[in-house]
């Protein structure tokens, strides 16, 4: 199975009120383990940076000047995530500035469905709790230390950590895929392992000097020693 850890970076807000997308970060998991393909790009949004969104990420108009706009991009960026599900913290916020840019753009939307949002399942796993991104690595014993600013790249990896933690650790089926096999280990039919038989027992560690020693300690302790009672 496919998905697709995924963080972006923006102008503001509200893409309605004039805001863009400014970086796309992703990273690529394969049966809920980190591949190592990622893709990355900076984004040109062709309006200038408000500074309390330069606050949050540090990325300044100047910086983007020179970077493609998302027209530009986006054919590689579909093609990336292609049908894979996206997995999003706070996704409705993400996949509203996705299918705002792939509007202006003239391409279709990604379809919502495709979407999982981790915020959603912290939510309801810790109702009442703290839930967001930072919050969520200090429960789980995550090292963000190297988060002093927002970076979508960054915070996807981050957030791929999270989201193994959130679906119960790095292979949570690991038990589910279990089958029997020749190395001494069986399944059962719910997937949990137990020990199968050894094809040839371990040789006695004890020589026979020390097992001749100890039987004639128990006799020494009479009928009543523990090791004489069935």
């Amino acid at each position: 199975m496919r998905e697709i850890v995924l963080d972006t970076e923006t102008t503001g807000l509200d893409p309605d009120k004039g805001d863009r997308l400014v970086e796309i970060g992703c990273v690529e998991l394969f049966n809920h383990m980190p591949t190592g393909n990622t893709y990355h790009q900076y984004i040109n949004p062709q309006r200038d940076m408000p500074e309390g969104a330069f606050n949050v990420h540090g990325l300044s108009e100047e910086f983007l000047s020179d970077k493609p706009v998302f027209a530009a991009i986006a054919p590689a960026f579909l093609e990336f995530i292609g049908e894979a599900k996206l997995v999003i913290h706070n996704a409705s916020f993400d996949m509203k500035f996705l299918n705002a840019e792939l509007r202006w753009a003239e391409l279709a939307p990604i379809p919502m469905s495709q979407a999982l949002d981790t915020l959603e399942i912290a939510r309801r796993k810790y109702p009442g709790a703290q839930n967001s991104l930072d919050a969520l690595c200090r429960r789980f014993n995550i090292d963000n230390s190297s988060r002093v600013l927002h970076g979508a790249l960054l915070d996807s990896e981050i957030l791929a950590e999270v989201y193994l933690e959130l679906i119960g650790g790095r292979q949570p089926d690991f038990g589910l895929s279990l089958v029997a096999n020749n190395s001494g280990t069986n399944s059962t039919a719910q997937g949990t392992a137990t020990p199968g038989q050894r094809p040839k027992p371990l040789p006695a560690r004890i020589t026979e000097a020390e097992r001749t020693a100890h039987a004639a300690f128990i006799a020494e302790l009479g009928d009543d020693a523990l090791w004489n009672k069935s």
